[in-house]
């Protein structure tokens, strides 16, 4: 038996960000071990995961994309992203200055938070499924 189209969404979602986590998360060791302050590396691995994320989320996640210009649907999904950078940025900064958490182990709470956030708002701005019509 399939999952309904909201659960299938975010199992997907769930996934894609996974990968994205991936590279972004990647970026953010990488750059941090080469000297790069730990807040241009966060940013730096976000946006690069904004883009795998927005890849597979129209050519697997979401069935329906009501925004029919690509260009706005992008700016939108960019601008969620924007948004959900600026979350990331001070979670990681309330992670890493107020707690002393490592950038690395200050990344998990903060992944889980704006994966929340991101999947919440991009499906009701962006992709949200038409509405059924009551008679």
């Amino acid at each position: 038996m399939g999952l309904s189209g909201g659960l299938r969404e975010l199992v997907l979602y769930g996934m894609a960000s996974a990968l994205a986590l991936g590279v972004d998360w990647g970026l953010l060791l990488l750059l941090t071990r080469f000297g790069v302050n730990y807040l241009v590396a966060s940013a730096t691995g976000f946006a690069s995961g904004i883009g795998v994320t927005y890849l597979l989320s129209v050519s697997v996640v979401f069935r329906h994309r009501p925004i029919v210009d690509r260009r706005r649907e992008f700016i939108g999904f960019f601008g969620v992203g924007l948004a959900g950078l600026a979350l990331t940025q001070g979670l990681m900064a309330l992670w890493v200055e107020m707690f002393r958490m490592s950038p690395g182990l200050a990344k998990i709470p903060t992944a889980g938070i704006v994966f929340v956030f991101n999947f919440a708002v991009r499906r009701a701005l962006l992709f949200r499924a038409p509405t059924a019509v009551q008679p």
